[in-house]
This record gives structure tokens, C-alpha cells and sequence, in this order.
């Protein structure tokens, strides 16, 4: 799951300072996402996948597939 998080940031050209302003944490609180040094949060795994447009269950490696499944309304 974690390397997930940091291909998914190089493939969109961020750095961890770009995605920590984003979701409204420290680089460092990113840097620990991302080696998995600290859970990450629901609601910033949820913005996470809204930012890459990926599956939350892809970002935890729950499937290959980054399709995004439609909103329930």
C-alpha cells in the first residue's frame, strides 16, 4: 500500500511538500503515509483517491484496478 501512495505521487509529478499542502498536513506527516511509519487516516486516504482518481481499495492494495467506482446517491 505505501509504495502505492509514492508511485502515485511521481506518476502526477508531485513532491511530498505539493500532496502534504493538499491534504493539509506536514511533509513530514506525509513522508511517515508513505513509509508507513503512521495509519493514515480515512479521510485522507479518501482525499487521497479523489486526488489520483484511483479506488481507495487500490491505494490499500485491495485490487490492481484504479477504476474509481460512481458515487451512490
Amino acid at each position: 500500500m505505501y509504495e502505492r501512495l509514492r508511485e502515485l505521487r511521481e506518476d502526477h509529478d508531485l513532491t511530498q511538500v505539493q500532496v502534504s499542502k493538499i491534504l493539509f498536513c506536514s511533509q513530514r506527516v506525509y513522508s511517515n503515509y508513505e513509509r508507513g511509519d503512521i495509519d493514515i487516516p480515512t479521510a485522507v486516504l479518501i482525499r487521497l483517491a479523489s486526488l489520483y482518481d484511483v479506488s481507495t481499495d487500490y491505494i490499500l492494495g485491495l485490487t490492481n484496478s484504479r477504476k474509481r467506482y460512481p458515487k451512490i446517491e
